[in-house]
């Protein structure tokens, strides 16, 4: 083999010279940490704006970047007014029900809703990015607060205590929220993937449908878990006490509202049909109630509502050390959903109208409006997809339409709460399973059956883990897959087969393209993510493999013998210590098989690696390539060096000046 490394050290002397991968600059490693960190955290550089600007400049950036409102309200018209004012109105009237019915799903005083409908989204709107999203309470964070909760605190017991506890809750769920975007680690909830979302939201739908059936049979005693087979036992076992008439309401509104749900679907022009439903519900079933004295015969109503706008609560917030574990466990968790799903729906709805949404400002406005609500008596809030699907509807053109609903719910509580006392229960439940049938998501997930088994299996966790254990199993199984999934592709990086498509310089997986034809004595192996300590030993040890299957196979079919290894580097981005001890590892076995290894388009972080580590020194620069075509077209110079007798015109020989 002497000879050939001759006459290869002089081809690459002579011919690719001036084709050698380069070596990058040095980079001290503060400045290389710091461009990390960056990328990591400032992937936008929002302090770019900022650059050569006068300090009054830079004063009216920074109140534009905390406050949007600063930004867009100069150029705020009468035309935007009339639209957010039919979007806020038309939004007010799912508000109030929903935020009533919500309420009652986290076991809270009916009020709450309504008071979590007015001082949070006057807080979004100011300091909120995106122009759809319309704030209030939402059906999963009321489930999760009641569930949590309620396993430390009986509601029935102590009301007081329950209710400070979801204050805290709430203050919790904001400065976790805000401390995520102050801190930009807004990349967290990445974690969270689609299926994973899909399948929570769908079987907290699930269970929160299968809750209202209290509500709709005139239940007074109920279960407190969330589980499936709980519920249909706390139902059943009650056959005695099932109320026909408010069953027969309940059924009646439900049908009404899948109804006006299904026309304005096939008219879409006509969603305020709809969007009027739950609103047009409470006032039929006000009526019916109030007329034919239905409360005298087991139908469940309100009562009395407090007038007044909120009042504060900030010395109702429960630091005592016996709940204040649970008050943060259940503010984290929650805020996490409301987070996943306030971004997403504010995101798809920005895609539609073209315009950008930061998530880390998000993240802010959500943890302030929280932190907000904690302290004049709201609970949770967030940007509910059925509510900001209706003010997307309506034509809202800024965050005004937020500002318009809170007008709205300010008016309810002060003049019109009175109104709500004979409002049935049963309405209640019956909006609150209109809304959750839509966020059961069935066809999405055959999407992912078709597209992706995994994502479907992880879909279907989070759902059978929320169905049948709980809400917080379900979450946390659907995560722990989604993590799974992302360090299986990190251990277990793909390594490929590259065979030259015909007639080309272009090589491609031989298993995809299946008139790729692999290069007689060469073995050609792509390594498909970066190398790190995960994956270093995993992808020694398959490159070990490839190597024994490509010589078993040569000498069944008799074919050129083996004797030089390509690696494919275009794919690794980065490479540690561990890494480049499995490239040594790997080098020392091609040399005692008596085979060449060379390394394909390494990129410039592997390279600036490699060298440090001297690995190029034992490697020989001449074997680094710009291109698998130049790595072959010197292998195959070696092989005809050491070998004339191949036959040149074989077409099973490809020469060094086709390659290159």
């Amino acid at each position: 083999m002497g000879n050939a490394d001759d006459h290869m050290n002089s081809y690459n002397l002579d011919a690719a010279a001036s084709h050698r991968v380069a070596i990058p600059p040095p980079q001290p490693f503060i400045k290389s940490l710091k461009n990390t960190l960056k990328e990591t955290f400032f992937p936008d550089d929002p302090l770019r704006q900022f650059k050569n600007q006068p300090p009054r400049r830079k004063l009216l950036l920074g109140l534009q970047y905390v406050f949007p409102i600063v930004q867009w309200g100069p150029q705020y018209t009468w035309q935007f007014l009339k639209a957010d004012l039919i979007a806020g109105i038309t939004i007010a009237s799912l508000a109030i029900p929903q935020g009533i019915s919500y309420a009652k799903l986290a076991n809270l005083p009916p009020i709450l809703g309504l008071y979590s409908s007015f001082v949070p989204p006057l807080v979004y709107a100011v300091m909120g990015s995106s122009r759809d999203l319309a704030v209030g309470t939402v059906a999963v964070g009321s489930l999760l607060t009641a569930s949590m909760l309620g396993k430390v605190v009986n509601v029935v017991e102590n009301p007081d205590l329950y209710l400070h506890l979801a204050f805290t809750a709430t203050f919790f769920a904001g400065v976790f929220e805000a401390s995520l975007g102050i801190f930009r680690l807004g990349f967290i909830v990445d974690f969270l993937s689609h299926a994973t979302i899909v399948g929570f939201m769908g079987g907290a739908a699930t269970v929160v449908c299968l809750q209202q059936l209290k509500g709709i049979l005139g239940l007074k005693h109920f279960t407190h878990e969330t589980d499936v087979i709980s519920v249909l036992r706390s139902v059943f076992s009650q056959t005695h006490e099932w109320r026909w008439e408010s069953a027969v309401l309940g059924c009646v509104f439900l049908f009404y509202l899948l109804i006006s749900r299904l026309f304005s679907k096939k008219k879409p022009n006509l969603f305020w049909v709809s969007a009027m439903a739950p609103l047009t519900s409470v006032i039929l079933g006000s009526l019916v109630v109030y007329l034919t004295h239905a409360e005298d015969h087991g139908v469940q109503v309100i009562g009395e509502l407090k007038k007044g706008i909120n009042p504060g609560s900030i010395m109702d917030l429960n630091f005592d050390s016996r709940y204040l574990p649970t008050a943060i466990k259940t503010g984290i968790v929650t805020g996490v959903i409301a987070l996943a799903e306030g971004i997403a729906v504010g995101r798809s709805f920005a895609m539609f109208k073209n315009y950008h949404i930061d998530g880390n400002k998000e993240m802010i406005a959500f943890g302030m409006m929280n932190i907000a609500g904690s302290c004049t008596y709201c609970y949770l809030t967030a940007g509910p997809f059925s509510r900001s699907a209706v003010n997307f509807n309506a034509g809202c053109k800024t965050a005004v339409s937020n500002i318009v609903m809170a007008i709205a719910v300010m008016i309810t509580l002060l003049f019109l709460t009175p109104l709500f006392h004979y409002t049935p229960l049963v309405v209640l439940s019956s909006i609150i399973v209109a809304a959750m049938l839509g966020l059961i998501d069935y066809e999405a997930a055959i999407h992912l059956w078709h597209v992706d088994k995994f994502d479907f299996v992880v879909c279907m966790s989070a759902y059978i883990g929320v169905v049948f254990a709980n809400i917080e199993i379900g979450l946390v199984m659907a995560i722990g897959l989604s993590v799974v999934r992302v360090l299986l592709f990190v251990a277990r990086p793909k390594t490929l087969v590259l065979g030259n498509i015909p007639d080309s310089k272009v090589y491609r997986n031989v298993d995809q393209y299946q008139n790729a034809q692999c290069v007689p004595g060469i073995l050609i192996l792509e390594i498909d993510a970066p190398i790190y300590f995960a994956n270093s030993n995993y992808l020694r040890e398959r490159i070990s493999r490839w190597i024994d299957d490509e010589e078993d196979r040569i000498k069944s079919t008799g074919e050129t013998e083996l004797q030089c290894i390509i690696l494919d580097m275009s794919a690794v981005g980065n490479i540690d210590t561990s890494g480049i001890s499995m490239l040594e590892e790997v080098k020392k076995t091609v040399d005692r098989r008596g085979l060449k290894l060379g390394l394909a388009n390494p990129g410039g972080e592997v390279m600036k690696k490699l060298n440090k580590s001297k690995f190029l020194e034992t490697m020989g620069e001449e074997w680094i390539f710009l291109t698998v075509g130049e790595a072959v077209g010197a292998c195959n110079y070696m092989l005809h060096t050491t070998n004339p007798k191949l036959d040149s015109n074989s077409d099973l020989s490809l020469k060094y000046s086709h390659n290159v």
